[in-house]
């Protein structure tokens, strides 16, 4: 089954409209962008197009070219003071501490849930991409409870948040890196989520007959957004999703599930 991420954030739409119309205000979401490529870009189009259709205005602010970590701390601050919520669109720049500019995201804002210094157990909020990989697994008819769960990438926006996610919903959860671990994992897991951004390294003889594959890696080919599986993995999977059009639909969609989420909380 190869899953439609495109229909499944169409579903989560109609229901956060109806939440949206709840809140008798104009409502902000602020994000932060620190370089510019097309995986980024891609991804600011689609933020974009979701708040206007839920009637959210965007406050889109860009680093400047050769911005110090302390500029993107104070532009953080800054535009949380305008803001409902916000975002840091990762990758920053190499010149910036990364770690130092997501710490300044106060928890009450933070729809990522990725502010470091936060503890797990006390985000309001699960990380979106976690709650996509979840939500499609659900729509393919797979429960991770007691499932071998293979995650790979160990990222603050992929690996790490669906890892602990689908250890709180009682999957047996290994992971392993490009740097660490081995690919013969793979082969005895249940469901496998994808975060490495290596394009198409995961191939069918990696993998074995019926698993779950759910794929959130997103690298540039030739102009191309590819995600971490080759395509032919779907025939053996007996649920995949595409990229693009899989986990990246989903995630954005829980961007502002999380959002309206934070404002009630």
């Amino acid at each position: 089954m190869i899953i439609d991420g495109k229909a499944v954030a169409e579903d989560i739409y109609k229901e956060l409209s109806v939440r949206r119309e709840s809140f008798k205000r104009d409502l902000k979401l602020g994000i932060l962008i620190g370089g510019v490529n097309p995986v980024i870009e891609s991804f600011v189009r689609i933020k974009n197009r979701a708040a206007e259709r839920l009637n959210i205005e965007m406050v889109r602010v860009d680093l400047p070219e050769g911005a110090t970590t302390q500029m993107a701390v104070s532009a953080v601050h800054e535009l949380e003071q305008r803001v409902d919520a916000l975002i840091v669109q990762l990758p920053l720049p190499k010149e910036i501490i990364t770690e130092i500019v997501l710490s300044g995201i106060p928890k009450e804002k933070d729809v990522d849930a990725i502010n470091p210094t936060i503890p797990d157990t006390e985000h309001l909020v699960f990380a979106p991409v976690a709650l996509a990989v979840v939500e499609l697994l659900k729509r393919g008819g797979v429960h991770p409870r007691g499932k071998r769960t293979v995650v790979v990438g160990a990222g603050r926006l992929v690996g790490k948040p669906s890892a602990t996610l689908l250890k709180r919903l009682g999957a047996d959860v290994s992971m392993f890196t490009l740097e660490e671990g081995a690919i013969d994992d793979l082969k005895d897991a249940d469901i496998v989520v994808l975060g490495a951004g290596k394009s198409g390294f995961i191939r069918p003889e990696h993998i074995k007959k019926g698993v779950a594959i759910i794929d959130a890696g997103a690298s540039e080919v030739s102009g191309k957004i590819q995600g971490d599986a080759d395509p032919a993995c779907a025939k053996k999977a007996s649920v995949f999703t595409p990229v693009p059009g899989g986990v990246g639909p989903v995630a954005v969609a829980m961007i502002f599930k999380n959002l309206l989420d934070l404002l009630k909380k």
